[in-house]
């Protein structure tokens, strides 16, 4: 039975010096075998690279016949410097334990594999190269996210999954019931909600955003970072029907602060990202999107240009270019006229403001020419939108009228017209894909790849 404590291949690699009598646990890469020297590649998920197990005749060729890729081991030796090129320890190991073994279905052989395949075998992708970086640096933006706010003294907000409103107005949401699906209970306008386990029609949620401006109105400054939901039947590389949101709300604040917001939040993740995963973003760099570092660093160091729809517009008309969507004012901004303002008129992170209210949401405050709003979208090179935000409609009177013009009952959402009509002020905030956000700073192409077990129709395994 084992007894050792075991350390991390990550320090291991980092030490400054030789150590004696370690003990490492973890899985097998590769293996190359000679005549007296057996060679493991054994990594533990804590950093890019392994950890070089030299094994020689002393460990029982019995034990070494059972090691192939994929196997768990448990070893034990002394840390040495390593003679062999590109790295600078191995371990020459004394003791060795297979705690569990692989055979040759294992699907993870020592090959190149399709990013699609390795969707089909979504349990074991994270044992390679690139998925191992994918989720290291998820996990690592995740803190990144909680530590930018709560130093800013923001109150995180776990708002509720199963919710009886579509924040959105897209009506894109699962339904969540304990009805008979094959004999519901009827009403006289078809089916009986109010039979439901919670009394009325209920869903997943697709944003938590009106919970969060009711807490908002209460501590000032807040966000949440949790999981959404939308039934929309895509299957683009950019949707997902399950993913996670980031969403802070600000009492107090205008348009203006929102973007403020919104710029210093990127440009730190960003940052963040720059300096605490080096090994892995010099992956991204090197396999997956030449240039991306220095990408990242220039948005790092970029301005960050402003601009309204309606000079977007006219710049977008005046381009010597054709594009597949048309350009008229009252339409919604595709990709390929976000990425020409980003990437070719200003160069760099663009915000875009005061939109048409016919394509924002009911909740977004009309300014005074009676045909925008108060909305904003960050645009950025490569990718597009990236984060959406407005400032809130705090007028009791024009958000009662905004949601009937949207087909929405205001006693519908009594409890949220409630902060406009007690203690009402000016607020705002912003909503940001936190997948679209790892698509960016890793270079991958396909929403299903940073996420670990991704929903779309007509897949929820795993």
């Amino acid at each position: 039975m084992t007894t050792a404590k075991p350390i991390r291949i990550r320090p291991l690699l980092a030490s400054a010096t030789p150590l004696s009598t370690v003990a490492v646990q973890g899985w097998v890469r590769t293996v190359r075998r000679s005549k007296e020297v057996t060679f493991i590649e054994l990594n533990d998920g804590s950093c890019f690279a392994s950890l070089q197990l030299v094994c020689d005749t002393s460990i029982p060729a019995e034990i070494l016949d059972q090691i192939a890729t994929g196997a768990a081991l448990h070893a034990t030796g002394d840390l040495t410097p390593s003679p062999a090129r590109g790295q600078r320890w191995e371990l020459q190991v004394r003791s060795l334990e297979l705690l569990g073994g692989a055979d040759n279905s294992y699907p993870l052989q020592k090959k190149r594999h399709s990013l699609e395949f390795l969707r089909s075998v979504a349990h074991l992708r994270p044992r390679t190269n690139t998925f191992g970086a994918v989720f290291r640096m998820r996990s690592t933006l995740s803190f990144a996210v909680h530590r930018f706010f709560q130093e800013r003294d923001f109150l995180y907000v776990q708002t509720p999954i199963i919710t009886a409103s579509d924040c959105e107005g897209a009506g894109e949401l699962f339904r969540v019931t304990t009805l008979d699906p094959l004999s519901p209970p009827q009403g006289d306008n078809g089916i009986d909600w109010g039979a439901d386990f919670f009394g009325e029609k209920t869903g997943l949620t697709v944003s938590g955003q009106l919970e969060g401006e009711l807490f908002a109105t209460a501590f000032g400054d807040i966000y949440t970072f949790g999981p959404t939901f939308r039934a929309e039947n895509s299957n683009t590389s950019r949707h997902a029907a399950e993913f996670w949101m980031i969403e802070p709300e600000m009492a107090f604040a205008d348009l203006a602060a929102d973007c403020a917001l919104a710029e210093d939040f990127l440009r730190e993740l960003v940052t963040n990202t720059l300096n605490d995963c080096a090994e892995d973003l010099a992956f991204f760099d090197q396999r997956i999107e030449p240039g991306l570092i220095a990408r990242l660093e220039a948005l790092v160091c970029a301005d960050f240009a402003r601009m309204s729809y309606s000079e977007a517009i006219e710049r977008l008309e005046k381009a010597p270019r054709n594009f597949q969507f048309p350009v008229a004012w009252g339409c919604d901004l595709q990709s390929e006229h976000e990425r020409y303002l980003t990437e070719e008129v200003v160069g760099g992170p663009l915000f875009v403001t005061d939109y048409p209210e016919k394509i924002k949401a009911f909740y977004m405050r009309q300014n005074d020419d009676g045909r925008t709003v108060a909305a904003m979208d960050l645009l950025v090179p490569r990718v597009g939108e990236l984060i959406g935000g407005s400032q809130r409609e705090e007028r009791l009177d024009l958000l009662s009228a905004r949601m009937q013009k949207f087909g929405i009952a205001p006693e519908s959402l009594d409890w949220y017209l409630d902060t406009r009509r007690f203690g009402s002020c000016p607020h705002a905030g912003f909503g940001l894909g936190f997948e679209r956000l790892l698509m960016y700073v890793t270079g991958m192409e396909n929403i299903r790849d940073v996420i670990p077990f991704p929903r779309t129709p007509g897949h929820a395994r795993f």
